[in-house]
């Protein structure tokens, strides 16, 4: 039996994600100064681009929706679902406050980061998975490939600050 994805829900997830990154980001850099600030003012700015081009890609699916995926115990969903629902930047503002209240230097913060956008990372991926559409595949591929990029130049700043030999 093959069941629908739901591309669209799916694409609410990441917009919720991409907007409670870009606040994080934005509250970040406005904690902290120099190059470490300048990079979280530099990644809010592409995570307003992400959310552009999620709207887009919700904004052209097609109303009506045929099934393309074959689940037939409705896994791909479950799991989908259960991947945004412990993405923090997906729990709402009380959690992203909460996690905030934990940033009480520019090590902390870029390691909050890191963790974002590994979780970011996989389930853009399993997002991908389960597109049907060949365009859908690609935005994602392009999403993905963005916050791994993501990834490695916090991993870098991290590794610049706090790396072997470093004095924390």
């Amino acid at each position: 039996m093959i069941y629908p994805f739901n591309a669209a829900e799916a694409l609410k997830i990441a917009l919720s994600i991409e907007e409670n990154g870009l606040k994080f980001y934005q509250e970040a850099a406005r904690r902290f100064a120099g190059p470490t600030a300048d990079l979280f003012t530099k990644l809010a700015g592409e995570e307003v681009a992400h959310k552009a081009l999620f709207q887009k890609m919700l904004d052209t699916l097609p109303k009506d929706a045929s099934p393309t995926v074959f689940d037939p115990d409705n896994e791909t969903d479950q799991y989908l679902q259960m991947m945004a629902d412990l993405h923090i930047f997906r729990q709402g503002a009380q959690a992203l406050e909460k996690a905030l209240s934990g940033v009480k230097d520019p090590k902390d913060a870029l390691l909050l980061a890191i963790g974002f956008e590994k979780d970011s990372v996989t389930l853009y991926v399993q997002l991908k998975e389960a597109s049907a559409e060949l365009s859908d595949r690609i935005s994602a591929d392009r999403l993905i490939s963005e916050e791994a990029r993501h990834l490695r130049v916090l991993s870098m700043e991290y590794n610049r600050l706090y790396g072997p030999g470093k004095q924390a």
